[in-house]
């Protein structure tokens, strides 16, 4: 068995910056058997090279369903079945379902709302001529867009928030457990009621009424699971986006002059940001479905694996000068949406809210910059991003 190396011993500071530990790792290999921080704290396989980051997502021997391994807290008891805990044929069957109703075309009919939802947001927060800006603009255009786009009605957002973020980024087992169910309590009710309104033209309409060619539908538990992922994944990760888009700019001047210069450099600047500092940190665990060996070291069957999407991204190996922030780069191959049958769905959303955001915000406030420290980077290993971003114009 390899030697533990326990990631606690970096104290806070790993938190906040991570990438000089996972270069560290590297720099010893690219697979180590590491001891998470708190609120994890458990014990897992991580792997930090890009190469090996790249070929073990697309590894069928790593499962993602933690169903057989023993003694794991199955989400899909409480949740339903969804994607990131799926594996072929079940997934294949899944995605294949979603992807009838979660068109490209829906997407692409999504860009005059997005524009419309970011305009009105920044109405509503330039002439306060401060703000924070997660609170004012990253966090409420995502989760307008998919609430809108899956057919939520108005809700609790605080309470909603506060779900969301417990799931993605744990302060505790037993907190993240209760929003789970809750969230669960909720969907439940909202597919209840969707069922009973009759045909939207909305997404969770569309996935309700999704048949294959063989009359094949996604069950209730299915269904609940999906709109889980959908609404969890179709916000969050877009928030840190937009916000470490906007945060990696205000702290490279020189970069922030450029795209300001030329806007067209803005897709760039979001590309560059998914490599540098995505708001995906390590991809969600995967579990040895049979003893096998990634660069060399030997993984027991059922062990859990962490990927590292932060760490392939600053891997010297597949790009010069990795913790130099560049959008002229060619970032083609990042690791930030995943990679293989488990890429991620909701790409093309997520890459058009931030590309909208980034470029609208810099032509309407060119005065842009930081109001003060950020707020603490969340916690966990899943979600990179702060709680607040000062900003002011």
């Amino acid at each position: 068995m390899a030697d533990l190396i326990d990631l606690t011993e970096y104290g806070e500071g790993f938190r906040a910056d991570p990438h000089p530990v996972y270069a560290e790792l590297r720099a010893r290999g690219p697979v180590h058997r590491v001891r998470l921080p708190e609120p994890e704290g458990y014990d897992t396989w991580l792997v930090v090279g890009y190469e090996e980051a790249r070929a073990a997502l697309a590894d069928p021997r790593l499962a993602k369903d933690a169903g057989a391994v023993e003694g794991t807290y199955r989400e899909e008891e409480v949740i339903g079945k969804h994607l990131l805990i799926a594996d072929p044929p079940q997934h294949t069957r899944l995605r294949a379902l979603v992807t009838r109703a979660f068109t490209a075309r829906r997407v692409e009919a999504l860009r005059p709302r997005v524009q419309q939802i970011t305009d009105e947001l920044l109405d509503a927060m330039l002439p306060r001529g401060r703000a924070d800006l997660v609170e004012a603009f990253a966090y409420p255009l995502p989760i307008t867009v998919i609430c809108e786009l899956l057919g939520v009605p108005e809700m609790d957002r605080a309470a909603f928030r506060e779900m969301s973020n417990e799931v993605v980024a744990p302060t505790g087992e037993e907190a993240n457990l209760r929003a789970v169910e809750r969230l669960g309590v909720y969907l439940t009710g909202l597919i209840e009621d969707k069922r009973a309104a009759g045909p939207a033209d909305d997404l969770l309409g569309a996935l309700i009424r999704t048949t294959a060619e063989d009359g094949d539908r996604l069950s209730a538990g299915e269904l609940r699971g999906m709109a889980f992922l959908l609404l969890i994944a179709g916000h969050e990760t877009t928030v840190n986006l937009i916000t470490n888009s906007v945060h990696t700019l205000l702290t490279h001047p020189e970069q922030l002059a450029a795209v300001r210069a030329d806007l067209d450099l803005v897709d760039g600047a979001v590309e560059e940001t998914l490599r540098y500092e995505g708001p995906v940190e390590n991809a969600t665990f995967r579990y040895a479905a049979e003893p096998l060996e990634i660069a060399g070291v030997a993984i027991p069957k059922g062990d859990p694996v962490m990927i590292g999407l932060t760490a392939a991204g600053r891997d010297g190996g597949r790009y010069a000068e990795p913790d130099r922030f560049d959008p002229h780069r060619d970032t083609r191959g990042h690791l930030a949406f995943g990679h293989g049958i488990h890429f991620c769905l909701g790409a093309p959303l997520a890459r058009l809210e931030a590309r909208t955001a980034l470029r609208t915000l810099l032509r309407r406030a060119p005065g842009l910059a930081l109001d003060g420290p950020p707020g603490e980077w969340l916690p966990g290993m899943l979600i990179r991003g702060v709680r607040s971003l000062p900003v002011r114009w």
